[in-house]
């Protein structure tokens, strides 16, 4: 359980505000693991691809599980979930949608498509924490993932 401490966690998310709140919410949590962020789809593909066909150790390490905001400028959420579920390279990744988005469609394609998890962002600040608490309790301390290639 305490190596799961060191992976690291990518999260994206666009707005600096939701950022903020979950870095918060994951210092009072006592989270140890490093995240790491991107704001965009683009972003995300440079950080993975980057990381994947480059053995330098100043890189980030590859992520052990994605949240991933569905609403992000240029190539949204939807399209990087498909991606990335389609690559030998990171379908093995668990990814969670973390989205302001509740709506059936959504929740259908992102499983379709792939996605391991599926939570709406609260507005309600206890509500968050609560959500953000299940989260890290589930995937962070409890989930065993597959063993990367």
């Amino acid at each position: 359980m305490a190596t799961k401490l060191h992976e690291p966690l990518l999260v994206v998310e666009d707005s600096n505000e939701d950022f903020r709140m979950l870095q918060r919410l994951m210092r009072r949590l006592a989270v140890q693991n490093p995240i790491y962020r991107c704001t965009n789809g683009d972003e995300v593909l440079d950080f993975l691809y980057r990381n994947e066909n480059n053995e330098n150790s100043h890189l980030p390490p590859r992520p052990s599980i994605i949240l991933l905001d569905l609403n992000l400028p240029g190539i949204d959420g939807r399209d990087i979930l498909e991606r990335l579920k389609q690559d030998r390279s990171f379908k093995k990744i668990p990814i969670v949608v973390f989205t302001t988005s509740s709506n059936p469609k959504d929740i259908e394609l992102c499983y379709q498509k792939g996605a391991n998890g599926y939570l709406v962002k609260p507005m309600d600040a206890q509500e968050l924490q609560k959500t953000i608490q299940a989260f890290v309790a589930y995937w962070l301390e409890t989930n065993i993932p597959p063993v990367s290639d």
